[in-house]
């Protein structure tokens, strides 16, 4: 591909031998474009052989290396087509004074473009062109180009094809910064720079420009010239203040010397540029510059030394905050990159170090407001702590505007100076209260929103109670209404459930977004127990504890009483049933009414000597005791005494008289019922 390229001019620093010499040769760097201009044939006459078998004429040696392997071509087209070039090529890696014959040549004798051309190959040529030339890294060069016709209109050369030349200005990390070349574009694109001086003519020190151009690249050397060729050969530099005017071109070269390696190939490269000076003043532009008005408050923090008024480094600017302060030089506004004000407009003294001077105005304007709004969130509650909720502020609708960043923070004060930021807003857990968000532009204006937020407690049915019913029924448990949607542990959907038997069950009860478990039980009634059974003759009375009183009472499970003592039984077993307030299945007991004995005349004539109750030996626990009047304890009739007695005390017959006892035992039921029965008799005894 062709690469026509900047003014990029390179050369050895020698001097004292015209270019026009191969061992002056002009260094090519980077495939630059050239424009010397030969004035004669040099101060030696080469042997240029080939088919440039002749003597030089207006000639230029140029020397050049190889950075990247592949094709290379050129072109020569002279500036005046009537001009007849020739050229040829020498190398690779030759050396002035013992050149071999070209490997590229070309004697046309006709006018207009000549070079390399990649529609040629080997050694064809099509009388103006040659073959292009097939190039290796490394290798070096020397271009002659020969003007036969003698003439100093000049030509331009450029080169193509897939290899480049090495270049101390296309490395980075010898150039990191561009070359600027002083003052500002002039009136077309092919003008000089200009350099704005008050008046002209003037003394003026190159110099001070020096700094500016290199732009802190290392280890270049820069010079000053009036010419072109002498900007190119480095001759003739300004080395001193001199008269400068508005109509004569100024040059400057930058020159690459590597100081640590002096047979680089780069050494020696240089870049020109030129420039002009132009009188008259300057001319300051109005500008308008913005800050943020934050959170609404009125002022805005302004940097007034970004105002674009007037291009250029080393001017002197001075701000006032209006026209008559600045005419008058009073009140100058001494914080300039941090100017607090409202929107209004200041202005601004540009003078340059010539004292050219010009005044501009700056408008001073707020970014767009940040636009925010409160807003509120509602979260569920967590249930392992019913106080706290897991919120997702982000979620906050606290602003419209697009690409906006959101920073949340516990209170007011950590908002505005960006302290102790909630670091992870997509889950906050917290109790109800506030939260604030600082909404922050893409200009990096912001304004101040507050969150409320809320924490939904559990909302539970007050009707749904736990139940306690008879272990063989069954009930219906109702969560009442009010509520968003029921789901029970039974899979049921519907507020209430039937048919429930003892257990534990659960309901979800469903509040707007929120469910809240409620755990209700169904217990199973406690049957009440017959503690224990008195029986006195044919009454008998009913202890009974446990269940829920009242208690009712029945002999047949059929009719019922409230009272617990019932009489005149028969004797022999009956059973006791007894229910309480639930109304559950009854319990029940069966019992033993004993045959009464109320008399016995222990005379040893086998009639009524003894008073006998072995028939309830299989009564558990069975006990027989005898009592005086005074209830002293007489006698006690167990398993061992065949539940028996014959009317004696410590083996002595006791008096005639009345005396009392006791017959005591457990009934074999599951409760283990505990019964007594009293009772009199009469023992007759003869002495």
């Amino acid at each position: 591909m062709r690469k026509l390229l900047l003014i990029f001019i390179l050369s050895f620093s020698q001097l004292y031998f015209s270019q026009s010499d191969c061992i002056s040769a002009i260094p090519v760097c980077g495939n630059s474009n050239i424009s010397y201009t030969p004035l004669n044939s040099g101060t030696i006459q080469e042997d240029l052989m080939g088919c440039l078998a002749s003597d030089e004429h207006f000639s230029v040696w140029y020397s050049f290396t190889i950075a990247t392997s592949g094709t290379l071509t050129f072109e020569i087209t002279p500036n005046v087509y009537a001009d007849d070039y020739d050229f040829g090529v020498y190398g690779p890696n030759q050396t002035c004074g013992a050149l071999s014959p070209p490997i590229r040549c070309n004697y046309s004798g006709l006018d207009g473009p000549t070079g390399l051309s990649l529609a040629l190959t080997g050694t064809q040529t099509n009388g103006t062109y040659s073959a292009y030339m097939d190039v290796v890294a490394g290798e070096t060069y020397y271009l002659v180009v020969d003007n036969w016709t003698h003439t100093i209109n000049g030509f331009s050369l450029t080169w193509g094809g897939t290899a480049t030349l090495t270049s101390a200005f296309s490395d980075p990390t010898i150039t990191p910064n561009p070359f600027i070349t002083p003052g500002t574009p002039g009136p077309t694109p092919t003008s000089p720079n200009e350099i704005m001086k008050c008046a002209l003519p003037t003394m003026f020190d190159f110099n001070t420009l020096t700094a500016d151009i290199l732009n802190g690249n290392q280890n270049f050397e820069l010079s000053y010239h009036t010419t072109t060729n002498d900007a190119i050969t480095g001759a003739n530099p300004i080395t001193a203040p001199i008269l400068v005017n508005s109509t004569t071109t100024y040059y400057y070269r930058v020159e690459y010397t590597d100081p640590a390696n002096p047979q680089n190939p780069i050494n020696g490269c240089f870049q020109t540029g030129a420039f002009k000076f132009r009188e008259g003043n300057i001319v300051a532009q109005d500008a308008t510059i913005y800050a943020c008005n934050n959170n609404n408050v009125g002022t805005g923090t302004f940097d007034l030394t970004s105002a674009a008024v007037y291009p250029g480094a080393n001017l002197i600017k001075k701000y006032y905050p209006t026209l008559n302060d600045l005419n008058a030089g009073t009140n100058e506004i001494t914080n300039p990159s941090a100017y607090v004000s409202a929107e209004k407009k200041v202005y601004v003294k540009t003078t340059t170090t010539d004292g050219c001077s010009d005044d501009a105005e700056i408008t001073l304007q707020f970014f767009p407001l940040v636009i925010v709004k409160d807003a509120s969130l509602e979260s569920c509650y967590i249930e392992s702590n019913i106080t706290t909720a897991s919120f997702d502020l982000t979620s906050a609708d606290v602003t419209s505007i697009t690409g906006a960043t959101k920073k949340f923070y516990t209170t007011l004060a950590n908002a505005t100076n960006g302290t102790n930021e909630i670091l992870n807003p997509n889950n906050y857990i917290t109790t109800t209260g506030t939260v604030y968000v600082k909404v922050i532009s893409s200009e990096g204006c912001f304004a101040i929103s507050k969150i409320d937020l809320k924490v939904l407690p559990p909302v539970k049915s007050t009707i749904l109670k736990d139940k306690t019913i008879c272990i063989e029924d069954t009930t219906t448990l109702d969560a009442g209404p009010g509520f968003d949607g029921y789901e029970w542990s039974t899979g049921a959907t519907t507020q209430s459930i039937g048919h429930v038997s003892v257990g534990t069950y659960w309901v979800k009860l469903k509040t707007g977004k929120c469910y809240t478990l409620q755990t209700v039980t169904v217990y199973a009634s406690e049957q009440p127990v017959i503690s224990s059974l008195d029986i006195s003759n044919n009454t008998i009375t009913v202890n009974a504890n446990g269940g829920k009183p009242p208690y009712k009472y029945s002999l047949d499970g059929i009719n019922w009483q409230d009272s617990n003592v019932f009489t005149g039984l028969p004797r022999g077993e009956n059973k006791i049933f007894v229910k309480d307030s639930y109304n559950c299945q009854p319990i029940n007991v069966q019992i033993t009414v004993p045959n009464l004995v109320n008399a016995i005349t222990p005379n040893g004539d086998n009639v009524n000597d003894v008073l006998d109750y072995s028939a309830l030996a299989y009564k558990k626990d069975l006990v027989f005791t005898i009592y005086d009047r005074y209830g002293n304890k007489l006698y006690e009739a167990n398993k061992m005494r065949n539940y028996s007695w014959d009317g004696t005390a410590s083996g002595k017959k006791i008096i005639t008289g009345t005396y009392w006892y006791t017959i005591t035992w457990t009934e074999n039921d599951k409760n283990n019922t505990q019964t007594k029965y009293s009772g009199w008799i009469l023992v007759k005894n003869k002495d």
